[in-house]
């Protein structure tokens, strides 16, 4: 379905906040989402508080300014400076912050302005930080500020309002979207993926996707990966991305005598043309709130087990378009990779089932749509606002 333009006066001036435009889920999510905004006709930009990232350049090369925060300390006041520059300089009608410190420096860059432009914050992960009682008052604060707020997921939208730092009248659902025409499952693509990852064609390929951090529990798949050789002596484990645990489990995998099995990929530029060597996608995270690693691994039609947390159960769905088990259970994770090794007709169902979902409810289309219509709400609300404030002046 073709998505509208709005290419006249009447289309909302945007900037979206972040806190830096290295490769993940939340990057990803916004370049893909400003750059079809620069396509439909917004006047849309990009602010990164920290240094920009690799997608950076994705987004100029596709007409999106990146404007630079260059924080270097807490509440850097130079960044305050510069992101209230950009909101002023480009009147923007709607500033949209992305998770906890690209809100915080929202909601302090329009300090003092009685006709600051409407602020929308997206709420991406389960706000681990809101255990931290400074923290949870500074995002209460922050939220307080914003015009709407964002939650990619019902149970992100749970998690928040069970901390008490969001009023409920302001919060909308909107789920994460992807570019479904990227991904693919031909043979032709999964010849091509495994060449570039240097993998026979014979091997089964267990999968993950993610920066290599603790929440993300990478460890429990090398842990499993020799009682899963013993049944399946080509399988390989290939781990697609980088971050601070790399060296410990690169020598997890070594004193585990995996180290050959185990493919460390690194960071990779598009994900899309790698997933079709996977047979099964493994996410065995402790905690996830709309995951898009698990969304395009969706898209691409795989064959899937993750950990029944956060939002991953919104996405997949137990027994219909992938499997689910109890995070902390590596025996559970395991009985699942086993089964879809031993049935790939069975992975190949719940593959289909799982692309066809993601075309249904979380393309990039419906989120732009979405999107569209928040920012137009919320900038008329805050117009109303500004004219009966104007009226009760003295």
């Amino acid at each position: 379905m073709p998505v509208p333009a709005y290419p006249d006066e009447s289309t909302p001036r945007v900037l979206h906040v972040v806190d830096s435009l290295e490769r993940g889920g939340l990057e990803r999510v916004v370049t893909d989402l400003a750059v079809m905004q620069r396509r439909q006709g917004y006047d849309v930009a990009v602010f990164s508080i920290k240094a920009p990232g690799a997608l950076a350049q994705e987004l100029e090369r596709a007409g999106v300014p990146v404007l630079l925060g260059d924080k270097r300390s807490s509440a850097d006041l130079r960044t305050l400076r510069a992101l209230r520059r950009a909101v002023r300089d480009r009147q923007v009608d709607v500033v949209h912050a992305h998770n906890f410190m690209p809100t915080y420096y929202v909601a302090a860059a329009t300090l003092g302005w009685g006709s600051r432009p409407a602020g929308v914050a997206t709420c991406h992960d389960m706000g681990t930080r809101l255990a931290q009682r400074k923290l949870r008052w500074i995002m209460r604060w922050a939220l307080a500020r914003m015009t709407r707020v964002v939650m990619v997921g019902a149970q992100v939208h749970a998690r928040y309002l069970e901390a008490g730092v969001v009023d409920t009248a302001k919060t909308l659902r909107i789920l994460n979207g992807v570019a479904l025409e990227r991904f693919s499952q031909d043979a032709g693509a999964r010849a091509q993926a495994r060449r570039r990852l240097g993998l026979a064609s014979h091997e089964r390929i267990i999968g993950c996707v993610g920066r290599l951090v603790e929440l993300k529990n990478h460890r429990v798949l090398i842990e499993l990966l020799p009682q899963l050789l013993r049944e399946f002596p080509d399988l390989r484990l290939v781990l697609v991305g980088d971050g601070p645990l790399r060296q410990l489990l690169e020598q997890q995998a070594r004193e585990s005598g995996v180290a050959r099995q185990v493919v460390f990929a690194g960071e990779q530029s598009d994900v899309a043309r790698l997933l079709p060597a996977f047979d099964v996608f493994a996410l065995p995270s402790t905690t996830e709130g709309l995951s898009l690693a698990l969304l395009e691994a969706a898209a691409s039609g795989l064959a899937i087990v993750a950990t029944a947390v956060g939002g991953n159960p919104e996405i997949i769905e137990h027994g219909r378009s992938g499997l689910l088990v109890a995070s902390g259970d590596p025996d559970a994770l395991a009985g699942a990779l086993r089964s879809l090794l031993v049935q790939p007709a069975l992975g190949e169902q719940l593959g289909r089932a799982a692309r066809a979902w993601v075309a249904d409810h979380a393309s990039l289309e419906a989120m732009f749509r979405s999107h569209d219509r928040l920012y137009r709400a919320a900038r008329e609300q805050r117009e109303v606002r500004g004219r009966l404030t104007s009226l009760t002046r003295p």
